[in-house]
């Protein structure tokens, strides 16, 4: 069900998108020319985020740098949620950033709340370093929107959407007949969950808090409270982008509870679409199961580190699957990742000493053609791939379509040559220590002289001292494992 007029009808655009909304690929139109709008739901940050979390970032991220390769400017807007509320629609108990406050040992304040996400903050920040992810235009902290929040629900109330009960503010939902519609959710079946608690005041089961009642929080015309987990992104989505957007992205969880009442609250405030593109990222799971908090199964950017993979080897194992499969995480599965991520950069680093060139035009237009296609990302690694192997083109040229390739995947094929050693893990013949450095010779002559018994020995040899040497046309490249 849509309440608003259709757009007049614009040029076939470039792009096509999956909009949640009509469980269909859409064509992609903008509101304006000037610039695409986008929000992403972002982090409740009380913790590290976990590898399932990050993959909507880096999902979102390939979106924003698909529109730049076709001429689109982008406004982006990542919300960081930085005072109490649960952090997801199938969470449920404890107070997330109460549960961070006492794992710290820091006081129920305001001020601790502050400190305890300014931490989880710099360490998202990190993450989306480490996996490559650009800077939206806003990151916008909840604390920080607090007057736009209150003035939202006060528009509610006025128009007659909000009724108050002894602990908080509702939405009443059977006064938006529309309510549901992302997911073509049944109201009849809706139970109640984490932020729909059992509430014998609540007019209706899926009724939310757009504000709750405490002594900790803001003044405000209900008492002292906080705003609800929902009226955040919608005042700080509007307070940054508008009050229709293009495209409003997050994880699939968002979709029954979240993004429902974003609609709604936000709709009935303005009486505009409040979006018009809905993008939602699938489960990274383990075991067949969600990676969730409150299961205990997360693993974090960290541990990856820990075992010696890098925030590129995770971005290219990510971007093997479409962004909304649901793919099963293992360690064997991140391995073969940073294998084959490893082959590919080696192919690159081959060719660094050479002159530039440009990369091939048919290539490039094929290469946006495929991430045209809903952000078809595994199209896009295998076309890498073809790249490597196409002896129709030069290996300069080569390696200058994989580097336009990367300004988009974003997998670390650097065009300097000292990040590349780094990366690699590639020494320099002055970097060498003497003894490896007369292994490597030693093992030379034996393949010069086709004593291959020898050569793989002293391979072995090699790799004992922690130490790998691969062969090549310009001789053979020692690195530091």
């Amino acid at each position: 069900m849509n309440l608003f007029k259709k757009r007049p009808a614009a040029p076939l655009p470039e792009i096509s998108l999956y909009n949640t909304e009509h469980s269909k690929l859409e064509p992609f139109i903008p509101l304006s020319r000037k610039a695409v709008t986008i929000y992403s739901c972002g982090p409740t940050v009380y913790d590290f985020a976990h590898i399932g979390n990050l993959r909507a970032y880096v999902f979102s991220d390939i979106l924003k740098r698909t529109l730049l390769i076709h001429d689109y400017e982008v406004k982006h807007t990542i919300n960081l949620t930085d005072f109490g509320h649960l952090s997801d629609d199938a969470d449920s108990g404890e107070d997330k950033m109460m549960k961070g406050l006492k794992r710290e040992g820091l006081p129920v304040t305001l001020a601790a709340m502050r400190q305890l996400s300014d931490i989880y903050i710099d360490a998202f920040y990190e993450d989306m370093d480490s996996l490559r992810v650009m800077t939206p235009t806003t990151w916008s902290r909840a604390s920080d929107y607090i007057e736009a929040q209150i003035r939202l629900i006060e528009t509610l109330d006025e128009k007659g959407y909000t009724y108050e009960t002894s602990d908080g503010v509702y939405f009443d939902i059977q006064k938006y007949p529309a309510y549901g519609r992302l997911g073509n959710i049944d109201l009849e079946q809706i139970k109640s969950g984490a932020r729909v608690e059992v509430n014998t005041e609540k007019h209706h089961p899926a009724d939310f808090a757009v504000w709750k009642k405490g002594l900790l929080g803001w003044d405000s015309r209900w008492g002292k409270g906080f705003p609800g987990w929902h009226i955040e992104c919608s005042a700080m989505a509007m307070a940054t982008l508008g009050k229709e957007i293009d495209i409003h992205t997050g994880g699939i969880d968002h979709i029954h509870t979240h993004h429902n009442a974003e609609i709604a609250q936000s709709e009935c405030a303005t009486g505009k679409q409040f979006v018009h593109y809905w993008m939602h990222s699938a489960f990274i799971t383990i075991d067949s199961t969600k990676i969730s908090k409150s299961l205990g199964n997360t693993i974090t950017l960290r541990h990856l580190v820990d075992r010696g993979f890098t925030g590129d080897d995770y971005r290219y194992w990510l971007l093997t699957a479409h962004y909304r499969q649901t793919v099963n995480f293992s360690w064997d599965a991140l391995t073969a990742a940073k294998q084959a991520l490893y082959r590919l950069k080696r192919f690159v680093y081959e060719d660094y000493k050479q002159s530039a060139s440009k990369p091939d035009e048919a290539y490039v237009a094929k290469f946006k053609k495929i991430l045209a296609n809903d952000l078809d990302t595994p199209g896009a690694i295998a076309l890498m791939w073809e790249v490597t192997k196409d002896d129709t083109l030069d290996n300069k040229t080569k390696c200058a379509t994989l580097h336009y390739f990367d300004s988009v995947l974003e997998v670390g094929l650097s065009d300097n040559l000292e990040d590349g050693k780094k990366t690699l893990g590639i020494l320099g013949e002055d970097e060498v220590p003497e003894d490896i450095q007369a292994l490597v010779d030693k093992r030379e002559a034996a393949r010069v002289a086709r004593n291959w018994t020898e050569a793989d020995l002293l391979r072995e040899a090699l790799n004992l001292k922690g130490y790998t040497v691969e062969d090549g046309p310009q001789g053979p490249k020692i690195s530091k494992v």
